[in-house]
């Protein structure tokens, strides 16, 4: 029976429905630290099986029963608490198939079950937590389960009476013992999207051989970093947004600072190597080192007509030049055309071609490969060529 009221208790619900969800999930915090990895990999093992269902045929008094393919271990229900209503489950793992030998015995992992039920809010929606309750399981095959009932039995009766009252006596049905909710966490992911800043606004250029009259900063992206002043609402959105959603509900209450003195080894312990690496690197935020780093300095007009006095020898050298980095990944040909034109704030389709200043003052095409031998921290001075064709220009490399 899933309704144990007192006679008086919680009018409110009397002759209304309400949506329970049913949910078999580890027992102990160090596999819930674990689950998402542990239910992934059972799911990979038996694909197409569920862990949780309901029997239909034995239950009684549910209405829409409803189980979600995508959450193996979880089935909810509607039903009336003024009606007489039970419920049976169906578990199909056990629970040494979550311990390090998976063929049997009678040691295995803990499940609890747990019931977290809902009424109905102003929308008509089932979201108004009411009650949860959960008990501690574990399930297995037939003939383990009746050497495990033995073996407890014969553990029990050699206990002294005064240890025997620190256990719980048996229930011919399963007791639940009152809890807290479940938490759920909503999956929202407000931040924008990355995406390359293509502003379509042009450069005034001199006639002739010229250079941009204006050269704005180039739009840096914010590091999304976690502060140790981060709310745990904030957490979780900087985990959302961080691509970490399946330790969401882990890290609930964890504020940045709860966060931030996480060791390394912690972060491994709760989520696995792979991503312990990952989430741990993104809370120190540390940024991978770009495979190629590139100087670029727009040529003044200025710098053009000193340029004679300083091959004679004159008084030129006071020139101040501002160098701009950039950083190539994919070392292309297209790649370097989109960050000089982030650089200059305007669209990759206005530059034409890129030339790299060779022997004797020759243009040479800028390819992909050319870029892949460029040295670390090369240092170039960008002079730009309108293109009589189009309104596009031809970026030359000195």
């Amino acid at each position: 029976m899933l309704d144990n009221r007192k006679i008086g208790e919680l009018p409110e619900i009397t002759g209304k429905m309400v949506k329970s969800i049913i949910r078999v999930v580890f027992h102990d915090r160090r596999l819930q630290y674990t689950e998402h990895q542990q239910l992934e990999g059972w799911r990979w093992n038996r694909p197409g099986d569920r862990i949780l269902d309901l029997d239909i045929p034995m239950s009684v008094g549910i209405i829409d029963p409803r189980a979600n393919p995508t959450q193996l271990n979880t089935v909810e229900f509607l039903w009336e608490p003024s009606k007489r209503t039970s419920v049976f489950i169906q578990v199909h793992c056990i629970s040494t198939e979550f311990t390090m030998r998976k063929h049997g015995g009678e040691k295995g992992v803990p499940f609890r079950v747990q019931i977290d039920t809902f009424k109905e809010n102003e929308s008509g929606e089932y979201t108004e937590h009411l009650h949860s309750a959960s008990c501690q399981v574990k399930v297995f095959k037939p003939k383990g389960a009746d050497r495990k009932q033995k073996t407890d039995r014969e553990k029990m009766e050699k206990r002294a009476p005064q240890e025997k009252e620190k256990y719980q006596p048996s229930y011919e049905t399963t007791i639940l013992t009152e809890c807290s909710p479940w938490p759920e966490i909503t999956y929202v992911n407000n931040s924008p999207s990355p995406g390359f800043n293509s502003t379509q606004n042009s450069f005034p250029v001199a006639e002739g051989n010229g250079s941009p009259s204006h050269q704005p900063e180039p739009v840096v992206p914010v590091a999304d970093n976690l502060l140790p002043t981060a709310t745990p609402q904030d957490a979780q959105q900087w985990l959302l947004r961080n691509r970490f959603s399946p330790f969401c509900r882990l890290f609930t209450n964890f504020s940045g600072a709860d966060l931030l003195k996480l060791t390394r080894e912690d972060v491994i312990q709760i989520c696995g190597p792979a991503d312990g690496i990952r989430l741990f690197n993104a809370l120190k935020g540390r940024v991978v080192r770009p495979r190629l780093t590139i100087y670029v300095c727009q040529e003044s007009q200025q710098a053009r007509e000193q340029q004679p006095k300083h091959e004679n020898g004159d008084a030129a050298a006071n020139t101040f030049f501002v160098y701009h980095a950039i950083y190539l990944e994919d070392l292309t040909a297209a790649e370097l055309t989109e960050k000089i034109a982030q650089l200059f704030n305007i669209s990759p389709r206005q530059i034409n071609q890129i030339f790299k200043q060779g022997p004797t003052g020759i243009h040479v095409l800028v390819s992909d490969e050319m870029i892949q031998n460029f040295q670390d921290e090369v240092c170039f001075v960008l002079d730009t060529m309108k293109d009589d064709t189009n309104d596009g220009y031809h970026i030359i490399l000195k």
